[in-house]
């Protein structure tokens, strides 16, 4: 049985329902995957290389693993402050996430039992959005702007050994990063909305150069689709959809949805 799990924020983070919820592989509602109450407010969410585990950051400052029944079987414990975005794991096998208030990524070993460490400086963007690896361990890291307004619009590049290679590789005036994915061609494909915030904005999903920084193509929705809030999540067995639908889909109208892994048994 194929499964569709999304996070749904709550808050200054989506206006969501603030739970993880499961889809059947025809787009049904099938309510919450899980309702611990440690998943609060959840945001990013990726299968395990396995495949038999999805990561999940929770609003709560802590990060956790669920099985097949929605049964939380790793957690790392709750750390004040910690204010976990998107996670994604490294070609080490760490389960790396953006710490927003501090501006950077946590590398968090598997098991979820210890505290990881900062694979960047604290700071090194003002507000940190997706992120992904190339294929020879580069990090390119999508910075936007935050819920307070501040912060830039572009992707900056660290080499293997996490040293800066290129602090501003796209300049294109028209993206304002909410996520990250690497497409299997190596690309850098970007869910955006700009101007940030803007009850106008536009949402569009742009694809870029991971040398050059130039922009490939730009997949944008007719407007009576009401695509707005995108977000993407890596192209292995996962599916990219909008952050919020429209009324079309009655039982998800008020979902920001962050990621969609697809579960199968």
């Amino acid at each position: 049985m194929t499964r569709i799990l999304v996070t749904s924020a709550s808050g200054a983070n989506g206006d969501g329902y603030g739970a993880l919820l499961g889809f059947s592989a025809d787009g049904q509602l099938a309510g919450p995957f899980s309702d611990d109450r440690r998943i609060t407010d959840p945001r990013g969410l990726s299968l395990s290389p396995a495949g038999d585990l999805v990561y999940v950051t929770s609003g709560e400052d802590r990060v956790v693993a669920i099985d097949q029944q929605g049964t939380i079987v790793l957690d790392s414990g709750r750390a004040e402050g910690l204010d976990p975005g998107g996670g994604t794991f490294a070609p080490d096998g760490r389960y790396c996430v953006t710490l927003r208030r501090r501006g950077t990524i946590l590398a968090l070993p598997p098991g979820l039992d210890s505290g990881g460490e900062p694979l960047l400086p604290d700071r090194v963007v003002p507000f940190p959005r997706g992120f992904g690896f190339g294929a020879g361990g580069e990090l390119y890291l999508s910075s936007g702007i935050g819920p307070s307004g501040d912060g830039d619009n572009t992707i900056t590049v660290f080499d293997h050994r996490r040293k800066l290679l290129t602090p501003q590789l796209v300049t294109d005036p028209e993206l304002s990063p909410l996520d990250l994915a690497i497409a299997p061609s190596g690309n850098l494909v970007v869910s955006s909305e700009w101007p940030f915030g803007s009850a106008d904005a536009q949402a569009t999903i742009r694809e870029y150069d991971p040398a050059t920084g130039q922009l490939v193509r730009v997949l944008a929705p007719e407007p009576s689709a009401h695509f707005t809030k995108p977000a993407l999540v890596p192209a292995c067995r996962m599916l990219s959809v909008p952050r919020r639908v429209g009324r079309s889909v009655r039982a998800v109208n008020r979902m920001a949805v962050r990621s969609v892994p697809v579960l199968e048994e």
